[in-house]
Formats: C-alpha cells, sequence, structure tokens
C-alpha cells in the first residue's frame, strides 16, 4: 500500500486552511501555523491519517463491503465519481436525497421503479403508451438516474462512508451517525470533526487535494479487492485439491487375494499321503 509523502501533499495544496476568523477550534490540534490571516493544516498528521483511513477501507473492501463516497461540492464531483467508478463502489454526487440511509427501503423502491421503467422499454410495453405517457416516464427516468442512477448496486446499508466537506455535506454525517455507520472524511480547519471517525485534515476546496487524497484511499481499496480474488482463487484451489486427495484412496484400495485351490486340484494333493500309508 503506497504511502503519501510530504512534498506530493505539499504540491497538491492540502495544506491551506481557512482564514482564522471562520476557523473551528476543535481542529486545534490539526493546526500547523497561521500565516496571513489564513491556517496552515500539518502535513504530517494528514499523511499519517491518510494512511490509517486507507488501511481501514482497504480492510472493507477486502471484507466485501460497500463504501459510499459523498461529494456534491463542484471541486469533488467528478474525481468522486471516477475513482468510486474504479473500485466498483457506490457515490453520491448530486443532491443528498434526504433519508437516503435512514430510510433506505424507500430509495430501494425508487430504485426498483427505475429498472421497472427499464423492463417496459425492453418488453415492448411503452411502445404501446401514448405519446404524453412517454414523455413523462422518461423525464421521471432521467431524474431517478441524476439522483440514484450511481447508488443502483447498493443492495443493502454501506459499511461505511467517505465524505469531501463535512460541513456541505452535514445531513450524510448525520444519517451515518444515528444507524452507527463509521464516517471517514477530509475535514478542513472551517468544521467540526467531533462526529466523525476517522479525520483527515486536509484543504477540501481544491480539486488537486482532493484528487489526490482520493486516489490514495481508492488505491488501497483496490488492493484489498485484489487480495480478495486471489483469496478467493486460492481457497478454491485448496477445496479442489482437498476433495481430490480424499476421492484418490478409495480408488487405490485394490486387495491382492491369493487364489483358492481349485476342485480338481485337492484329491491330487492328498494322493501322495495316501500312498505312503499303503506302504
Amino acid at each position: 500500500m503506497s504511502t503519501l509523502s510530504f512534498e506530493q501533499l505539499l504540491e497538491a495544496g492540502c495544506h491551506f486552511g481557512h482564514l482564522k476568523r471562520k476557523w473551528n477550534p476543535a481542529m486545534a490540534p490539526y493546526i500547523f501555523m497561521e500565516r496571513n490571516g489564513i491556517h496552515i493544516i500539518d502535513l504530517y498528521k494528514t499523511a499519517a491519517k491518510v494512511d490509517e483511513a486507507a488501511a481501514a477501507l482497504k480492510s472493507i473492501a477486502k471484507a466485501g463491503k460497500k463504501v459510499l463516497f459523498v461529494a456534491t461540492k463542484k471541486q469533488a464531483k467528478q474525481a468522486i465519481a471516477d475513482k468510486a467508478t474504479s473500485v466498483n463502489m457506490p457515490y453520491v454526487t448530486e443532491r443528498w436525497p434526504g433519508g437516503m440511509l435512514t430510510n433506505f427501503p424507500t430509495i430501494r423502491k425508487a430504485v426498483k421503479k427505475m429498472s421497472t421503467i427499464d423492463k417496459m422499454t425492453k418488453d415492448g410495453t411503452f411502445d404501446n403508451l401514448s405519446k404524453r405517457e412517454k414523455l413523462q416516464i422518461s423525464r421521471q427516468r432521467a431524474k431517478l438516474e441524476k439522483t440514484l442512477g450511481s447508488i443502483a448496486d447498493l443492495n443493502r446499508l454501506p459499511s461505511a462512508l467517505f465524505v469531501v466537506d463535512v460541513m456541505k455535506e452535514h445531513i450524510a454525517v448525520a444519517e451515518a451517525n444515528r444507524l452507527g455507520i463509521p464516517v471517514y472524511a477530509m475535514v478542513d480547519t472551517n468544521s467540526d470533526p467531533t462526529n466523525i471517525d476517522f479525520v483527515i485534515p486536509a484543504n477540501d476546496d481544491a480539486s488537486k487535494s482532493v484528487e489526490l487524497i482520493l486516489g490514495t484511499i481508492c488505491a488501497a481499496m483496490a488492493e484489498g479487492l485484489e487480495e480478495r480474488k486471489i483469496e478467493k482463487v486460492d481457497s478454491a484451489a485448496a477445496a479442489a485439491v482437498a476433495e481430490g486427495e480424499e476421492i484418490a484412496p478409495k480408488k487405490e484400495r485394490t486387495r491382492i487375494r491369493k487364489p483358492k485351490a481349485t476342485v480338481a486340484e485337492a484329491p491330487a494333493a492328498e494322493a501322495p499321503a495316501a500312498e505312503a500309508e499303503t506302504k
């Protein structure tokens, strides 16, 4: 698992915080200094926290569980979509639908509605509708795809959330906290890290900063998924070998039996003894 260096974080601008007057005192442990009225984040702590979060998320991915990535701000949308897709994880880049976690069954119904419309299109039912009905259904499908298309494969609640900008995504964080889902997040100097399980102190407004940290996190998760595949192959091979060893001894069990004396041979063997008695 690759780790971020101080120089990489510095070059990406991860150290830039917000103005001093906008800071949250709870972020004091992660602030290195203040320069020209702007807080500077301690990048050594950032690197350590990224490694910690990457290791934890790698184990989640290796266990075959899902991590939901959330970022609706412009700077992080594309990065989240690309990186989450690369590791086959669900993500939210449009408006967070309220109750997505706390009212998950309703969200699943909306996703099923989307798949029902797709079935109508395939089986020809859609062609029998009027022009107005087609237009309404098409609009509804497009709206569902925009908000829920990226979570269509999320059949159960995620095992973790990865959030960029906890202030903007406070509803998602609140829902995860309510359900006991661990939250991993990039937290800037103006945010409250109290309700975050794995804090990554970093600049969440620069696209380069977001891309660098997301890239490291997703690379670790990709390693976890690869290890999971290798373990599956190894376990399948071991099971096949074990099964072969159980069958082989049964085939090899062939007893060598001595040939029995035939009826014709038996009197011939007794004849000499009878001749000796007569002499």
